[in-house]
């Protein structure tokens, strides 16, 4: 699994976990409760990842990460 794609799948479980945490701390046992929490923590990570100029996940990640990429050597080589 690439790092791109473990960055995506800790972003989709942050979501979920914040989204679940407010319905463990009040003792919430209504399973759809749960079911929309779930649903409502996808929800940002997903319109995330199709958005097409994210930086992180969308389309021009790859390019990003590049550029990122070569700044870095850049500036290493300078020492």
């Amino acid at each position: 699994m690439d790092s791109v794609m473990k960055s995506v799948i800790k972003s989709y479980l942050r979501g979920v976990l914040v989204a679940i945490i407010p319905l463990v701390t009040i003792h919430n046992t209504d399973i759809w409760a749960y079911a929309v929490a779930v649903l409502a923590g996808v929800v940002s990570p997903a319109l995330r990842a199709m958005d097409s100029k994210d930086p992180a996940f969308g389309m021009i990640a790859d390019v990003v990460d590049a550029e990122t990429d070569k700044l870095a050597k850049k500036t290493t080589n300078k020492k």
